[in-house]
């Protein structure tokens, strides 16, 4: 991993808990390709990764032939883990479910918020400048409207992946109609989820907050397009928390403008945005900078699952949450 990633997770915690099932070799390899970092690898029968980790080369896997599993700190290993690992059958584990709860939980935060129309009634309190002179002229549809509040609105949930199962979990306690599409899972297993399983078209059609889970592969790339941003209902909320390329961005500022949508956008594409792009100029838009996964202490959940699969695989035991070649072909 790169040496940042490893003083941002790698904790004496961690260290210990390796160590007590495993000799651990000191210090962090940023690279596959020195003397020293071959003479490692050369050694080691586990590989710890994380964020910057290299790509795992033909010949890196050469130059570790007792390496049996590569363990990630963080969620997708389609940076670093190659045919070359896939070759060997070395078992490989991230902490990908782990990364899913922060951002399920930015999520539901969200649905709720945007139930509340809390983005819009906090910029016309703003304007209004103080609450004596927040009158319900000042406060218009924001707060009057009969669609304002989460009692029986519909979320549509774009993939039942990592984190659309749990963002769907988060929200059964709440009186809320979930929707999910997602044309990998049989529909039995999303309603076995407390979901209604409705097709691309209906989820958009039908969601007063549509949140998009889906990983970006080429197939989903501008999947939620002009005409399905088209079909959301006047005054939707679109959160995306996945990646920003899967959403249209140019058509979803055209329905920004027109004041028709509200969006909520912990990723965009690109990203970071460019001075000048339309969506900073949008007071219907929140605009965050990728926060919704891991950070500060919810790291610590990322190197306590790490730990885990390593102990399990220490103790013969196959990984709790592996990541399987076929599987990762249309998963993040």
């Amino acid at each position: 991993m790169s040496r940042a990633a490893h003083d941002r997770v790698v904790t004496d915690e961690f260290l210990h808990r390796l160590a007590a099932v495993a000799d651990v070799v000191p210090g962090v390899l940023e690279e596959f390709d020195s003397v020293p970092a071959r003479r490692t690898l050369a050694e080691i029968d586990v590989l710890v990764t994380g964020w910057g980790c290299p790509a795992l080369s033909a010949a890196a896997v050469a130059g570790a032939p007792r390496l049996r599993a590569v363990v990630h700190t963080a969620g997708t290993v389609r940076h670093h883990v190659t045919p070359a690992v896939w070759g060997r059958d070395i078992a490989v584990s991230s902490a990908a479910a782990a990364n899913a709860v922060p951002v399920a939980e930015y999520t539901l935060a969200t649905v709720l918020l945007a139930g509340k129309q809390v983005l819009a009634s906090a910029e016309n309190y703003r304007r209004a400048s103080s609450r004596d002179t927040f009158t319900d002229a000042a406060a218009g549809a924001v707060v009057l409207d009969e669609a304002t509040g989460n009692f029986g609105r519909t979320v549509g949930i774009l993939s039942a992946s990592l984190v659309g199962r749990r963002v769907v979990e988060l929200l059964r306690p709440h009186d809320l109609r979930v929707l999910v599409h997602d044309p990998y899972v049989p529909d039995a297993a999303i309603r076995a989820l407390g979901a209604e399983p409705v097709g691309l078209p209906e989820l958009f059609e039908r969601s007063d907050v549509l949140s998009v889970h889906t990983p970006l592969l080429p197939e989903t790339r501008g999947l939620v397009s002009a005409d399905l941003l088209a079909r959301l209902p006047d005054g939707a909320t679109l959160i995306n928390t996945a990646r920003g390329a899967v959403v249209d961005n140019e058509a979803l500022v055209v329905e920004l403008r027109a004041g028709r949508l509200h969006a909520v956008l912990d990723v965009t594409d690109p990203e970071p945005l460019p001075a000048g792009h339309a969506l900073w100029d949008c007071p219907n838009v929140l605009l965050t900078p990728h926060v919704a996964g891991s950070l500060g202490n919810e790291l610590r959940r990322l190197t306590a699952c790490a730990a885990g699969e390593v102990e399990r695989f220490a103790a013969g035991l196959p990984f709790a949450h592996p990541v399987l070649r076929a599987a990762l072909e249309r998963s993040a």
